[in-house]
């Protein structure tokens, strides 16, 4: 058996994520800098895994995350309970009246168009979510008297201060002691570290968390930047990955950390904003799988495709127990939620499993 995977009857979720949730600001078709209104929606990297799985794949998921408590912390509360997610672990932070100690985050993003790529300003200092320390959860009643069978959390929410990357070590050592399995997505954001240490840093905050983890999710640049790794020869003329280079890395990544039982990644290569061929492939017990390539994918809103693969590839996981079926429900998922706008999926089970068995783009009827 790939997985240990604890039985749905013991657990009061499938899945629980780790991260920060931020207010997302869209401009539509205009750019931020020229914009008059702007559509609201929630997003965050870790807890968009946590949605996918309960929209699209009808799974209980829950949350853990920390918000001010004013009325955009509670519009972003109402935007998770339309999502599904369970917001009963969500801790409320006392609001000072102008945000000077607390506030929520913002993040102002512009989907892409041609060569005009996607741009995203977060407006997130501190947040609610970055002042969680070790010690303001209760681990041990959320993962030994409720009960997860799968616990996600990444880079991102790990970038926030020093003490979330604390946190995420707390927790994913909970996680392990009671039994769940612990997927991570390296997730590498030049801007969250670039003034508090920058790869340096990274990796030495991956490094920690790295054995705690039985899934892992990255591309290329996220293992580099952050574990340290080094993949193969990329032929930049091309823009083509040297897949055997990408093989061996996965190789050494897997003998440097051996509780990694399933190593993913996407394949991504944009040919315009709105243009990208797209795949996943992922390591396990020492062979490669690779998913349904997507060339030529047409792209409505790129934002939120990763962690929409992460939600689909853990689904698998806990459905099947099979890395090829999983990473194929992964790519499948992420390919269909960049046809749609904001973070989160707006796809159904159907919809991904009818694309995975190579279905049709027709009208239906």
């Amino acid at each position: 058996m790939l997985l240990n995977i604890k039985d749905k009857r013991e657990c009061a979720y499938d899945e629980i994520s780790l991260g920060e949730i931020m207010l997302r600001l869209d401009p539509g078709d205009t750019r931020v800098r020229c914009a008059r209104s702007f559509r609201a929606w929630e997003g965050g990297g870790e807890y968009n895994v946590a949605r996918g799985l309960r929209r699209c794949f009808g799974m209980n998921t829950g949350v853990v995350t920390a918000l001010a408590q004013n009325d955009i912390g509670y519009l972003i509360e109402d935007f998770i309970l339309q999502g599904g997610v369970d917001t009963s672990m969500i801790r409320w932070a006392p609001y000072d009246g102008i945000g000077r100690k607390v506030r929520n985050g913002l993040n102002f993003t512009e989907r892409g168009f041609g060569v005009r790529g996607a741009l995203g300003i977060s407006d997130r200092a501190n947040t609610a979510a970055s002042q969680l320390k070790p010690g303001d959860i209760d681990w041990d009643e959320i993962f030994g008297r409720r009960g997860s069978r799968w616990f996600h959390t990444g880079g991102i929410f790990a970038a926030l201060s020093e003490s979330t990357a604390e946190v995420v070590i707390e927790a994913v050592k909970a996680a392990k002691k009671y039994g769940t399995i612990v997927s991570y997505d390296l997730n590498y954001r030049a801007s969250l570290w670039r003034d508090i240490g920058g790869k340096e840093r990274a990796q030495d905050v991956n490094r920690e968390i790295a054995p705690y983890i039985d899934v892992m999710i990255g591309n290329e640049e996220d293992f580099t930047a952050c574990l340290g790794f080094e993949v193969g020869n990329t032929d930049k003329a091309l823009k083509k990955l040297d897949l055997d280079g990408y093989r061996a890395m996965m190789n050494e990544v897997a003998a440097t950390y051996p509780n990694f039982k399933v190593i993913a990644t996407t394949l991504r290569e944009v040919r315009s904003a709105t243009v990208n061929d797209w795949s996943a492939m992922a390591w396990s017990e020492g062979r490669i799988v690779k998913s349904r390539a997507y060339p030529e994918l047409e792209i409505y809103d790129r934002v939120g495709g990763g962690d929409s693969f992460a939600s689909g590839l853990i689904y698998g996981l806990l459905t099947t127990n099979d890395v090829e079926k999983a990473v194929n429900y992964g790519a499948a998922h992420g390919a269909l939620a960049m046809t749609t706008p904001g973070d989160t999926s707006m796809a159904r089970l159907n919809e991904v499993e009818n694309l995975m068995n190579n279905g049709s783009a027709r009208v239906q009827r």
